[in-house]
């Protein structure tokens, strides 16, 4: 899988799991904490990725996501 369907596959993970409203742009540059997501939501997107993209992310890497993009890069780190 490369860069671009990640990002694809994570932004629709990201529509999914925070409810996003309609017409909200999502791009790489999208901070999770301007979606309005706390921790208890970041665990449950990270658990949905985990999921979804049959994968497991590092516990340091979690830490260090906070935008989509940063999500992306530490899928592709992972894979």
């Amino acid at each position: 899988m490369d860069r671009d369907a990640i990002l694809q596959k994570v932004i629709e993970v990201v529509n999914d799991t925070l409810d996003i409203a309609d017409g909200t742009e999502l791009t790489e540059q999208t901070s999770f904490k301007d979606l309005g997501a706390d921790s208890f939501d970041l665990l449950e997107l990270v658990t949905a990725l985990e999921d979804e993209l049959d994968m497991q992310f590092d516990d340091d890497a979690v830490q260090s996501i906070a935008t989509i993009g940063q999500a992306v890069d530490a899928i592709v780190a992972e894979l």
